[in-house]
């Protein structure tokens, strides 16, 4: 895992409506399952088909009943709202993304404005210290359940195992919690499906998919958490003020300085290869976007670093060009 580093605080976000255009009379909103292969990666799918129609049609007078009745038409048609595909348009991005000889990379993204979420690749990756963001989650929640507040000792660990990565603290607090018993406690409260503790000591080992990720920030960032409105802004405050050369990340897709993070990265000593990761909240033209970048097998740290930031821009951009395009065809 990483080397500890030396030392280098959050309004909760919550969601802001975006006005919509809606039909007059009819609204169908469809989603469109696709699966496929890119160079980069598979596309991984999860779409929920809903068709609603409402009509809210004045009752007609009888002349005019008369007349549609003779012409035998309508009086007037449905209009059908197209839906944008997410997954398609990451898809689409991340495929362009280059993507080293034998390495790989999956990322999700949600928008916390809209509610809209898309996620590329299935695959499991280790989590080296991103964990750390769902150990200080999984002790929050334990101390919410035992109604208490964190010691001192724990805010020490917890302030150096997220804004330095510190692994002596991460293993301090892995073994306050109980380690991967606790973690996979925690997190199937969380809502995380594909997640599994690290054996023993090794919480870096910790197996995880992008879309778990994408959960266990909407822990940390969303309204609908188990965590405390307090338990979420200490951890959004140690993610806004991580290490000033940790800040690399899915951070290269923010406006500015308009992010919260926590990455990982490790060499696998069975290989030479390196996993890099970043997860976090980054803020676009004013709009919040959740995003986990998830990637195993390059050479170096450098080139998953510069992989993963790729991968970052690729999939925020992903929502802004198509929030966009739908802005504009609607004006």
């Amino acid at each position: 895992m990483e080397s500890p580093r030396a030392t280098s605080g959050s309004r909760r976000a919550r969601r802001r409506a975006r006005p919509r255009r809606r039909a007059l009379l009819y609204v169908s909103l469809a989603t469109v399952a696709v699966v496929g292969a890119t160079a980069a990666g598979t596309v991984y799918v999860k779409a929920h088909a809903r068709d609603n129609a409402v009509s809210s049609a004045a009752s007609p007078t009888p002349s005019s009943s008369a007349s549609a009745s003779a012409s035998g038409e309508a009086s007037v048609e449905p209009v059908t709202e197209p839906a944008v595909d997410r997954d398609a348009l990451l898809g689409t991005a991340l495929g362009k993304v280059t993507v080293p000889s034998g390495a790989k990379v999956s990322a999700a993204v949600l928008d916390l404005d809209s509610g809209g979420s898309a996620t590329y690749g299935d695959s499991a990756f280790d989590t080296a210290s991103i964990v750390k963001v769902d150990i200080l989650a999984t002790l929050l929640l334990q101390a919410q359940d035992a109604g208490r507040h964190l010691t001192a000792t724990e805010k020490a660990y917890a302030t150096k195992m997220i804004e330095n990565s510190d692994n002596t603290s991460a293993s301090q607090l892995w073994d306050v919690i109980g380690k991967a018993t606790g973690l996979d406690a925690a997190n199937k409260r969380f809502g995380l499906t594909s997640t599994e503790g690290g054996d023993g000591a090794l919480w870096g080992l910790t197996q995880t998919t992008a879309a778990d990720q994408l959960t266990l920030l909407q822990q940390v960032f969303g309204d609908d958490s188990k965590l405390s409105e307090a338990s979420q802004a200490y951890l959004q405050g140690l993610m806004k003020t991580v290490e000033s050369d940790q800040r690399w990340g899915v951070s290269a897709a923010a406006d500015g300085a308009e992010y919260a993070l926590k990455n990982g990265w490790l060499a696998r000593s069975t290989t030479g290869l390196w996993d890099v990761n970043s997860i976090g909240r980054v803020t676009v033209g004013g709009t919040d976007y959740l995003v986990a970048v998830l990637s195993k097998g390059t050479v170096s740290q450098a080139k998953g670093i510069s992989l993963v930031e790729a991968a970052a821009k690729a999939a925020v951009g992903s929502f802004t060009e198509a929030d966009s395009s739908a802005s504009a065809s609607a004006s």
